[in-house]
């Protein structure tokens, strides 16, 4: 298997390279960054990655939104969702349509890899069981 993929969707561009400096630096590779839920649904149609980071608070349809229009349009869809709020309105938000993680802003650089490592762990599982 090759590097475990990532596509970035944040309006933040500075928050977007953090994040790609961080996951690069531990054998991740971003292949796209969008920075709205509108570019992020077309580019994941595109790109297919293996994981999609997503902010919540975006301009335009928020993450909730794109988690929702990219669940129903791949149900294997793996994502994990950032939110500078997250208080327990959002956490239930998040939970109700179905994403498993949601990490604060600022995130922690090892809670980050932490998740993804999950994320990808629970990723191959799923693929593996399909077989």
């Amino acid at each position: 298997m090759g590097k475990t993929t990532i596509m970035v969707v944040d309006d933040s561009p500075f928050a977007s390279k953090q994040i790609k400096d961080i996951v690069e630096e531990n054998g991740y590779e971003v292949i796209g960054y969008a920075k709205n839920g509108e570019e992020g649904i077309k580019m994941y149609e595109e790109l297919h990655p293996d994981i999609v980071i997503l902010d919540i608070i975006m301009p335009g349809i928020d993450g909730i939104e794109t988690a929702q229009v990219l669940m129903k349009e791949d149900p294997n869809v793996t994502i994990m969702m950032l939110s500078s709020l997250c208080d327990s309105g959002t956490l239930e938000e998040v939970r109700s349509i179905g994403v498993k993680y949601l990490i604060p802003k600022p995130w922690e650089d090892d809670v980050l890899l932490a998740t993804l490592e999950m994320l990808k762990k629970q990723r191959e599982e799923r693929l593996a069981d399909k077989k």
